[in-house]
């Protein structure tokens, strides 16, 4: 049962990734930014060709490949973590993050990216970014805590 949960997550996830995407692609101009909490975040239309600060631009093959090995040790991991909540919850971020972006690049051959931080110099990232982020931070505590226990 935690399983189909931790699929109708990813599910939720995934649309609403998609859904912010295009929505800012409609609604924002190409290379344009929009201040949502003044110097602090900002709405912006960009196109990542690469990784973060477009690291290894233009290498949509290398990630395809990447992506894929990854999706395919998540699926393997659900399988063996099926069990254990604990552990299915993140890990369902990782794939819902992996999967968003995933459709990006096979669709259209790059990410789309929109939220800005005015604040310091970081990349400009997704809902996809934030599930992987979230989950793997959330996995790496699990691990750091079980290890100390």
């Amino acid at each position: 049962m935690m399983v189909i949960i931790s699929f109708v997550l990813v599910l939720v996830l995934v649309v609403i990734d998609q859904l912010v995407k295009h929505w800012v692609v409609a609604s924002v101009a190409l290379n344009t930014a929009h201040p949502l909490l003044p110097h602090f975040l900002a709405l912006t239309n960009l196109r990542n060709n690469g990784a973060a600060w477009s690291i290894l631009e233009g290498q949509q093959w290398f990630f395809s490949l990447v992506t894929v090995v990854a999706l395919a040790v998540i699926l393997y991991l659900f399988y063996r973590w099926r069990h254990n909540p604990r552990l299915l919850l993140p890990l369902s971020f990782v794939l819902a993050g992996a999967v968003g972006n995933f459709i990006d690049r096979i669709q259209q051959g790059y990410v789309v990216d929109m939220f800005e931080t005015l604040f310091v110099n970081f990349p400009v990232f997704n809902v996809a970014d934030c599930c992987l982020t979230i989950g793997v931070v959330w996995l790496v505590i699990i691990i750091i805590r079980e290890e100390e226990e």
